[in-house]
This record gives C-alpha cells, structure tokens and sequence, in this order.
C-alpha cells in the first residue's frame, strides 16, 4: 500500500501544476486532437487533461521507484517481502564534547 502512496501521491500533486501550467497557456476551446476540434466542455476537457497528466506523472514515479529498487531485492529466498525503498532515519548517538576534543576535568579535580 505503501508503494502506491509513494507513486500516486506525488505524481497527484505534479499533475495538478503542470494542468494549472498548460490551461494557462493553452484555451481549452481552441484544442485540436488529431486534426480535429475538441468538442467538449471545458470542464471536460481540464478534466481529461488533469488525468492525463496524471498518468504520466504516475508512470514516471513508477519508473523511478523500480529503477530504485535493489536488484536482488524481489527475488529473495526466504520468500520475504521486499523492502520499502527508503531507509529509516536512525538516531545519532549523543556526544558529550566535540571530536577530537579534550574532555574538561570536573572542578574539583585541580587540587
């Protein structure tokens, strides 16, 4: 489910620029598909635009997440799923002073 989300979520949001780029340029009644006037409402035709727009984001995004994926990943023999692509943050350790640094000695330690 995950995966879906990582393709389908972003390539949503680039579709929707990319719609508001072109039908800023373009007038949705002076189309021509084929040689042919396009018919419809406006509203129609933003619409299949968005969902075009869309697929090719969504298949980019595709492509992006499968190129990504390790080689060896799908094919494992312990029959286990594949691992998502992105790796989770691990947390640092905490360091009390700078590397490389000396220490600072307690101050009841210059008697």
């Amino acid at each position: 489910m995950i995966r879906w989300i990582l393709v389908l979520w972003p390539s949503f949001v680039i579709a929707g620029i990319a719609e508001m780029l072109f039908f800023t340029l373009v007038n949705p009644r002076e189309l021509y598909l084929f040689g042919h006037v396009v018919d419809y409402s406006p509203l129609a035709t933003y619409s299949i635009g968005f969902f075009a727009f869309w697929a090719v984001c969504a298949a980019s995004s595709l492509l992006t997440l499968y190129l990504y994926s390790v080689p060896g990943d799908r094919h494992r023999k312990d029959g286990a799923k594949p691992s998502l692509p992105i790796a989770p943050r691990r947390r640092q350790k905490s360091v009390p002073y700078a590397v490389g640094a000396r220490p600072v000695p307690p101050p009841h330690a210059h008697g």
